[in-house]
């Protein structure tokens, strides 16, 4: 399944068009690679998604077949880790020193 419908599917972005444009501007990444907006996504595949709050690492544990409602969306995926921005912001200045 595209990533851009994916995201959409399991409630991570609000429209479409939303996770396009992250994928344009190299917001998400299935493994290690950057993600186009057509790029397949299966069954076991991890995804980082660079948002406004921080990162978030999920595995995709299946393919929903349609738009799922909020609450029946984490069936689908495993939240691995979530970086929030204020820690992500002090490991990179801490770096730079």
């Amino acid at each position: 399944m595209r990533i851009d419908l994916l995201l959409k599917y399991l409630c991570l972005v609000k429209s479409r068009s939303i996770a396009k444009s992250l994928c344009e501007n190299g917001a998400i990444r299935i493994g290690v690679r950057r993600a186009r907006p057509s790029s397949a996504v299966r069954e076991g595949d991890r995804l980082t998604l660079e948002l406004r709050g921080g990162s978030l690492l999920i595995e995709v544990l299946e393919i929903p077949k349609k738009q799922l409602s909020r609450s029946a969306a984490p069936q689908y995926y495993q939240r691995i880790e979530w970086t929030p921005r204020s820690t992500m912001d002090e490991e990179f200045w801490e770096e730079d020193r």
